[in-house]
């Protein structure tokens, strides 16, 4: 295996990780200020609202971290089983179970979509729903029973031992050494796998006890990160000064460190300053008890003060301009004896470009966590693409979750090998090394305009220019003739509704998965409406499955019992935006008339529909 292979698949795994816990930083923080404001030691305490931190931290954080993980790997089916499985390892243990989560979640989740998968085609009509509950049901109580009886008791006994080892290492001192190996995997695009995969789970554990960890500000505290920019825009190439001082705003105040890697990457020397810088805060933060009481996300000096204890803030906030001072005077040191070589014309930096693109719907901006610095580039990328009449649909997502119907993708250059592997290299990909140069945000447009032949370019600038919410058609008439069906029969309820998702996915409305959710909605709260009408659609997570918004009729002249109740006529709704509900409006308000109703079951021809609807196709 290559080393850039090697170095993909460490990211990949990183991420893993990383991804079971970033979509719940913003509760850890709200733990952390709880904590920070109410425990004995916090800024304001009070006993009462203390009592709210212990079951948060124990309960559900792990919890969250468990149908997050499951959900990564089974949607929210792999979610659901994901924080069952959580619960046994949450109660069984005498620790906090975040690294359990981490474990069972997925692992449950796995398994439940290997068994679905096993099954598939071999149920019988009418018990779909029944099987999917108990195989999650019982699936999920055995690996909750496992969780609870062997998982917990193994898993406390490891972070025991790896607490141990940490505390260890703050009681001798030692702890600034990790910053050897932590530093340089930064720039690996190894940041939040460190962080929210490594270190979050373990100083969580720490401040549950101790009321603050330093574990937190390992990886996170980004006052290293400043400091090396600072000295880029100071003692750098004409390049660096002049993108660099966006950096240092971007890092100090947004906390993205990604913006700071490619001044790094372009004179690797330099990470002796955050070494440096880092060190010296852990130094001062295992000396004197420093720490924060949560994660430390983004890592800016405004989540690093809100996070900071009373107890700490002064021992905390020099930690932090010492690292960020010493950072700078070790990164400017080396650019001062060695000088940055100017930049020469950016590479090509694309990957599997093949051939003209036919059209340019979706472009695809990829970072590690989908989070911070993809966030940013999307909206550098799209002005930049707007001024030459692009517009194209741009979405920041993390470089593992890379949809199949991306058009182009952009990335950093660390991240290149990741992106292959998502797109299986069936995707162009462009490649970028530093957020901040705008210079190389104009050349991922030329190339963008290089890939497109004359005519996709000339239907964009037309598309801008023509079209509006109200103007441009819709690629699907929501309602039309086709969408009619008169006469029918059906043996009972399950058949009616099929036959209306039958309707939508014939027409290309929705995929195969929607008829399922149709029926999974009226076993919820039956879709019968009263007067002889039936409203089949699908649950509010059904979106996803639908391509358009339509709507159909299905004239039942005999009836069709509805757990007591026949409808004679059924409206078939799948709704993806609000394009629908004018239309539907209007078929409301004439079925609120017994006689158009009744006018209805009787229409012989789709016109005769069409005028009682009083709807013009």
């Amino acid at each position: 295996m290559s080393a850039k292979k090697a170095q993909a698949q460490i990211q990949k795994f990183g991420s893993f990780l990383s991804a079971m816990v970033m979509p719940n930083i913003g509760v850890f923080i709200g733990w952390g200020l709880l904590t920070a404001l109410f425990i004995d030691t916090g800024w304001c305490p009070n006993a009462y609202l203390n009592e709210l931190v212990s079951p948060i931290l124990t309960y559900l954080l792990p919890v969250l971290i468990g149908y997050t993980a499951g959900s990564n790997i089974y949607g929210r089916r792999g979610g659901v089983i994901g924080a069952f499985a959580t619960m046994g390892a949450v109660v069984g243990a005498d620790v906090t179970m975040l690294v359990g989560g981490m474990i069972l979640g997925p692992l449950s989740a796995w398994i439940l979509k290997k068994f679905d998968k096993a099954i598939e085609g071999k149920v019988k009509p009418g018990l779909e729903m029944l099987v999917d509950n108990f195989s999650l049901g019982i699936i999920g109580f055995i690996i909750c029973i496992i969780g609870y009886v062997g998982v917990a008791p193994i898993m406390t006994v490891i972070q025991d031992v790896l607490t141990a080892g940490v505390q260890y290492l703050t009681d001798h001192n030692m702890l600034p050494l990790s910053e050897l190996f932590v530093q340089p995997a930064e720039i690996l695009f190894l940041n939040n796998a460190i962080n929210h995969g490594i270190m979050t789970p373990l100083g969580l554990q720490q401040a549950a006890e101790t009321g603050k960890s330093v574990l937190l500000l390992v990886e996170a505290s980004g006052a290293a990160w400043v400091g090396l920019a600072a000295a880029f825009a100071i003692f750098g190439n004409k390049m660096a000064k002049k993108s660099a001082p966006g950096a240092v705003i971007i890092m100090f105040f947004g906390g993205i460190a990604e913006v700071c890697f490619p001044y790094c990457l372009t004179m690797p020397l330099t990470i002796v300053g955050p070494i440096l810088g880092n060190m010296f805060s852990l130094f001062v933060l295992t000396t004197f008890g420093g720490g924060t009481v949560g994660p430390v996300s983004p890592g800016s000096v405004i989540s690093y003060l809100m996070m900071t204890p009373k107890d700490c803030m002064v021992v905390n906030i020099i930690a932090y301009a010492g690292s960020l001072i010493i950072s700078f005077a070790g990164a400017a040191l080396v650019l001062k004896m060695f000088g940055q070589p100017e930049e020469s014309e950016a590479e090509d930096g694309s990957a599997a470009s093949a051939g003209a693109l036919k059209a340019l719907n979706k472009v695809i901006f990829a970072c590690d966590a989908g989070m911070g610095s993809s966030a940013m580039g999307v909206s550098i990328l799209k002005k930049k693409l707007n001024e030459v009449g692009l517009n194209p649909d741009i979405k920041h997502v993390a470089v593992s979750d890379i949809p199949n119907d991306a058009d182009i993708i952009v990335t950093n250059s660390n991240l290149l090998e990741r992106a292959k592997m998502t797109t299986e290299g069936k995707k162009p990909i462009l490649t970028l090394s530093n957020f901040m140069d705008q210079a190389e945000y104009d050349r991922i447009v030329t190339q963008i305009q290089g890939m497109m032949d004359d005519s996709t370019q000339v239907d964009a600038i037309e598309e801008k220019a023509t079209a509006t919410a109200k103007t441009v058609k819709a690629e699907k008439p929501i309602f039309c003739a086709d969408n009619i069906v008169l006469n029918a029969s059906f043996a009972d309820k399950k058949q009616a509704i099929e036959a209306c998702a039958d309707i939508f996915i014939r027409g290309g409305y929705t995929d195969a998965q929607y008829k399922k959710d149709m029926i999974a909605r009226d076993a919820d709260v039956s879709v019968y409406m009263g007067n002889g009408v039936a409203l089949p659609h699908g649950l509010s997570s059904s979106k996803k499955t639908i391509r358009h918004s339509g709507i159909c009729f299905i004239q039942v002249p005999n009836g069709v019992d509805f757990d007591g109740e026949t409808a004679y006529l059924l409206i078939g709704v799948a709704g993806r935006g609000e394009e629908h509900v004018e239309i539907l409006g209007q078929i409301a308000q004439t079925l609120c008339e017994e006689a158009n109703i009744d006018a209805l079951r009787k229409a012989t021809t789709k016109q005769e529909v069409l005028k009682v609807l009083q709807l013009k196709l």
